[in-house]
This record gives C-alpha cells, structure tokens and sequence, in this order.
C-alpha cells in the first residue's frame, strides 16, 4: 500500500517561496502591467502541479473527499498569494489603517465547506465596511482577472456587511450560499462583523422560513425537469 506521507501533499507548493519568488519577479519587472503576464504564467504552472498533485493522491488513496479538500486547501493559499502580491505590489493601499482600505474576502457555497472538485466554481465574497473604494474595487478587480485569466470558474460578489445582511433576508439563494462563508484572508473584524450580523439578524428564528422555501425551490426544480 502506497505510504500517503510520500504523496504530494496539500497545498502543493512552498507558500512563503512563492512570495519571495513572485516579489522578486515584480522587482525585475517594467512595473504591474509588465510583470503581469510573468505572474499569470507562473501561477499557470502552480495550477496544473497542483491538478497533477491531487491525481496522485485520488490514484494512490481512492478518497475523493481527501482530494477535494487538497484542491479547496491549494485554492485557498492561491487566492492568499494573489491577495498578497496585488496589495503589495499593484494597488497599495491609500491609507494605512483607514477604515475606508479594509477588506476581507470569504469563500461561499460548496467552496465555502473547504471542498472543491477540479474544475468546480470558485464563489468568493469580497466583504467592505461600509462602502466600495477605489482602491477596494481595484484589488477585487485585478484578483478576479488572474484567476479567470487562469482557466478558473469564478463566481463572485463585493458588498458591505449591511448588503449581505439585507440581501439574504429577502433572497433565499443568497441566504443558502451565506450559511457557509468561509474567512479567507483579510480584515477579520470585518468577517466577525459579517457574521454576527448574518447570524442574528438573518439565521435566528428563521429555521422553518428556510425549509419551507428551499422545498418549494425542489419543488419547482422537479417540475422543470418532468
């Protein structure tokens, strides 16, 4: 039997090397624009070792849940080195500490209980405090772009903790996808705020609202597809 301890293991590369590796690039490099398309190709090679790792490993252990947690671990530290590089190098924050320049982003959905199939959508929220920046809009904008520009399915939404709040109390699918919003990276008070909020003023009490209206969405499913 294959010892699982020579496998590749989860999140398949060095996360403090590839720092240092992409700042040095950057260094190197004519400024953001020029640096980019070395960032992109770099994280493409990133991506297929990982893709190559998790093989491995569902090969050797047949435990399809172990592999999609490797893949939703990789994808995590991938979205924290993006973060990193981004505000480090493309778009720094205008203020340090200001309230206006804090942002966290979470993952949602089937991503947000740390499994994710190769190739699945990747559901990210980016939580504000009060309202979008420029620079906020900037960080979540050139993200989003590395990683469509990677191959990657991504499915996103930027808003205050007030609009998470108001949105999932009279749209039940955002509701379901709210439930399990993951911290990724970020200004933690922020995702705290989040999900206090989300918890009292949304979840409490509302456990027959939500049974209730996710069978009659079944419901509505099944007849669509008779």
């Amino acid at each position: 039997m294959t010892n699982t301890l020579e496998l590749p293991q989860a999140p398949f590369f060095d996360t403090e090397a590839l720092r240092i590796e992409l700042t040095t690039l950057f260094k190197e490099s004519d400024g953001p624009e020029d640096c980019r398309p070395k960032v992109l190709q770099r994280l493409k090679a990133l991506l297929a070792d990982a893709h190559d790792g998790a093989r491995q490993r569902l090969a050797a252990t047949a435990q399809g849940r172990d592999c999609a947690g490797a893949l939703s671990s990789f994808h995590d530290e991938l979205i924290r080195l993006i973060f990193d590089y981004t505000a480090a190098h493309v778009y720094h924050p205008t203020t340090s500490g200001s309230r206006d320049e804090k942002i966290c982003v979470a993952a949602t959905g089937g991503y947000g209980r740390g499994l994710l199939a190769p190739y699945s959508d990747i559901d990210l929220l980016f939580i504000l405090p009060y309202r979008q920046t420029p620079w906020s809009e900037s960080v979540a904008e050139y993200m989003l772009y590395l990683l469509w520009d990677l191959g990657l399915k991504v499915g996103h939404a930027t808003r205050t903790v007030a609009q998470c709040v108001s949105l999932a109390r009279t749209d039940m699918t955002i509701r379901t996808s709210l439930l399990d919003t993951r911290f990724l990276l970020g200004d933690r008070d922020l995702f705290d705020d989040f999900e206090t909020r989300f918890r009292d003023e949304v979840v409490a009490g509302s456990a027959r609202e939500f049974i209730a209206a996710k069978m009659s969405e079944r419901e509505s499913l099944s007849l669509i597809h008779i």
